[in-house]
């Protein structure tokens, strides 16, 4: 274990220092980081990254995420530095910071907070919420569910530990479930203050508002592992801000999800009767053109999917010219909606497991025992 640890520090302080140059300009800084590193490996079974090494390795984790489409400003994450905190109600005080840095007054901010790293015999809080914003979602009667059906376990989860559950709206916002060396798995209520939300309207329908749609502004991914030189951060909560098919053709659009384009298409006045009339089509465009016009009338940031498409191709040209290989998942890259009509679907792209990165692990959560 410590070869391999040594061999990836080693990679990472070897991109770290050539992207780097001034980090390494004294004479014999890089060997001397180097040794240091080692040595520490050599003593302790792990090593600490210093703020530089950090901020970079995260920066480069997203820019090495090959599933999203918005890594153009891959620079401009801002990197909170928190990896001296560890106690359960700490890290949930720490992430509703975290989603006040990110939404300002609506001009989203691209954020992630790093807390401590797995040590050996002393492994890292993490959170088992996969964003730090998630509606729940209530089983009725066996089969009725109301609020989002990809949350039903994780509610399940939360009540088990006590949460007495919201008002029973498609919409309550779930608490942190947080896990701790030490302490018992702990949930924590976010606060409606915590939480910037957009009413979802429709340019040219009023009747769309009387469907009572909502969704909140700051996509705060929360149970990925970031990984940096061979250390691994499991509670490294991070956002960006929202493409608008993320929310109008899944979160909403999804059969799995909120399935919203039956009631859209009733609103619409469509024939569901017959599938080639594309009832499906056009309430999806109509749903997303809802969403993108309602942040925009709220002045929350958002991007359309034509937009993003040209911006990731202008960063895949930027790292061409930086001799660097971009790595992108096609069937993530490409839009959920009108995928043929932006350019990122007319090419192929070279999908690579690079580090540093965001890793998507196993979810440690299970209802616990009552």
């Amino acid at each position: 274990m410590g070869g391999e640890l040594e061999r990836a520090a080693e990679e990472f302080l070897g991109a770290f220092y050539a992207e780097n140059p001034a980090e390494g300009a004294a004479e014999g800084a890089v060997a001397a980081r180097s040794r240091q590193v080692r040595e520490e490996i050599r003593r302790t079974g792990t090593y600490r990254h210093t703020a530089a090494e950090l901020r970079f390795g995260a920066r480069v984790a997203w820019r090495n995420s090959s599933r999203c489409i918005g890594r153009l400003y891959w620079r401009s994450l801002r990197v909170r530095d928190r990896r001296d905190v560890r106690a359960a109600r700490d890290v949930a005080a720490e992430c509703l910071a975290h989603l006040g840095e990110a939404t300002g007054s609506g001009r989203i901010r691209p954020v992630v907070t790093v807390f401590a790293p797995d040590r050996p015999g002393e492994p890292g809080p993490r959170i088992w919420n996969d964003q730090l914003i998630r509606y729940a979602g209530y089983r009725r009667d066996g089969r009725t569910v109301v609020g989002d059906p990809q949350n039903i376990e994780l509610t399940r989860t939360a009540r088990a530990l006590g949460w007495t559950g919201g008002r029973g709206t498609a919409f309550d916002v779930l608490p942190l479930v947080i896990e701790t060396p030490g302490e018992p798995v702990r949930f924590f209520d976010v606060p409606g203050r915590a939480v910037l939300e957009v009413e979802l309207t429709h340019p040219d329908f009023r009747w769309f508002a009387g469907l009572g749609l909502r969704w909140h502004a700051v996509p705060a991914v929360s149970d990925m592992t970031l990984e940096i030189g061979g250390i691994s951060y499991p509670a490294a909560p991070f956002n960006g801000w929202y493409m608008g098919t993320e929310i109008g053709a899944r979160d909403l659009g999804d059969e799995g999800r909120y399935d919203l384009l039956p009631r859209v298409a009733e609103g619409l006045g469509l024939d569901t009767s017959d599938e080639a009339t594309l009832w499906r089509d056009r309430a999806l465009v109509e749903l997303n053109v809802a969403v993108l016009h309602s942040f925009r009338q709220a002045g929350v940031t958002i991007t359309d999917h034509h937009t993003e498409s040209r911006r990731f191709l202008a960063h895949v040209s930027k790292e061409e010219s930086a001799g660097r290989t971009c790595p992108a998942d096609w069937s993530w890259i490409v839009p959920p909606i009108s995928g043929s009509a932006t350019p990122v679907f007319h090419r192929l792209y070279n999908d690579r497991d690079l580090r540093p990165n965001y890793v998507r692990k196993a979810r440690a959560h299970r209802t616990p025992a009552r």
